[in-house]
């Protein structure tokens, strides 16, 4: 087995480390974040005199003749607060106060990007107090709520244009679900209903395309989502999955008339086992498989007579299947890499899995503190999303293009 080659560093780098751990006898890695913390001070003030010397145009004690009129004029002290913590330096000045440095500017005191690592820690659902004491804990200065609240605000602006971008012209696959989250008005704390929408692009990117809330969810306020999306620019969706909220689909085909509307199976199959004893749960599932996961309708069809006749004693759950069959029906108009996208809400409820990590804690004061919280989340997820499309969506696209019903569609707004 070949040696695994050495990291190469730089000479000049490996002295200065070398002359540190001589410098403070660092035993510990606390007396090497103190060390660097004491070398901090010094950087901090050769970056600024090499500013002021730019600035001057002639460099300290430089017997040179000078261009300007305007010389240093002393230093002011000044604390200030960094990812080592609190480091003291020397700022310097400059007679006719027209010196404006870049690497700490005048009233600054700030250079540890304490915004970032707030919407960071905000974002995973840390709660003001946490994020101070943690802040405080790692790079120790303090951070007060009333700070942090008005970052965390600061964002709200972005919230309200990512609210109102303009979206894409075609979703091949949309997936709608709904959570909810505790919210206070005045001294009592309500179950709010939070819309979600996320939708796979022709690409195969996925995107979330909005956040809506409501006191509830109903059919009257996803009329008025899809009504907004399509205001957004959205022209045309393929397919919409969805959980069985009455009279949805309908009102989804009204604002996108060429739309497939898919029930979620697995959210059937959480129906159906309701009337099924937990003993039976694993062999009712798997019969069920049978039925979805066939490679053709007609043996769906006879995996479904037989599992009729299997489970017979459950007429509840045989009933609920009845009733949805047709969306069983559905998924073999269509090839196996698309009813694979289609037929489960999985996708959208990953997402709200990932909400509700953030959300449990506890009741929010108002709408906006969730759509903060909501959107730093959405933007952690796209970030993910951004490295790659969805897994084999080649063969997705190839089998909509190979199908009458979407191939022109696709041919409207592809991009060869």
């Amino acid at each position: 087995m070949n040696e695994m080659s050495k990291i190469k560093r730089n000479p000049a780098a490996v002295k200065i480390a070398n002359e540190i751990l001589k410098e403070y006898d660092c035993d510990s890695l606390t007396d090497m974040q103190d060390a660097l913390k004491e070398i901090f001070g010094p950087l901090f003030e050769g970056m600024l005199q090499g500013e002021m010397d730019n600035h001057l145009g002639y460099k300290s004690n430089s017997k040179e003749p000078k261009s300007t009129k305007n010389r240093r004029n002393g230093s002011n002290p000044k604390t200030l607060k960094t990812t080592m913590g609190e480091v003291e330096i020397n700022a310097p000045r400059d007679r006719n106060g027209s010196f404006e440095p870049v690497i700490v500017p005048k009233r600054s005191k700030d250079v540890s990007d304490i915004e970032g690592k707030v919407l960071s820690m905000y974002a995973r659902g840390m709660s003001q107090r946490d994020i101070s004491s943690t802040i405080e804990d790692i790079y120790g200065f303090k951070v007060s709520h009333d700070m942090i609240s008005d970052i965390t605000n600061a964002i709200l602006p972005e919230v309200e244009e990512w609210q109102n971008r303009p979206l894409k012209k075609c979703y091949p696959f949309v997936f709608v679900d709904c959570m909810y989250v505790s919210v206070r008005n005045d001294y009592e704390a309500k179950e709010e209903a939070v819309y979600v929408i996320l939708g796979y692009d022709l690409q195969g990117q996925k995107e979330i395309l909005g956040l809506w809330m409501d006191s509830t969810e109903s059919k009257n306020y996803w009329m008025q989502v899809f009504d907004e999306i399509k205001a957004r620019g959205v022209e045309d969706i393929f397919f919409i999955s969805m959980d069985g909220v009455s009279g949805l689909e309908s009102g989804a085909k009204a604002i996108f008339p060429g739309v497939v509307v898919q029930r979620c199976i697995v959210h059937l199959i959480r129906n159906s086992i309701r009337y099924v004893p937990t003993k039976d749960y694993k062999k009712f599932t798997a019969d069920l498989k049978k039925v979805y996961g066939a490679s053709s309708l007609k043996a769906a069809k006879t995996a479904f007579d037989t599992f009729c006749d299997n489970w017979k004693q459950y007429p509840g759950a045989i009933e609920v299947w009845k009733r949805n069959f047709l969306h069983v029906e559905q998924l073999f108009d269509y090839g196996s890499a698309v009813r694979k996208v289609m037929y489960t809400t999985n996708a959208i409820e990953s997402v709200n899995s990932s909400f509700r990590k953030v959300t449990k804690k506890g009741s929010f004061p108002n709408h906006e503190a969730v759509f903060k919280l909501l959107y730093l989340r959405v933007k952690e997820l796209q970030k993910k999303w951004d490295k790659g499309h969805l897994n084999n969506w080649s063969m997705v696209l190839n089998q909509l293009l190979v199908n009458d019903q979407f191939k022109d569609r696709i041919e409207k707004y592809i991009q060869y």
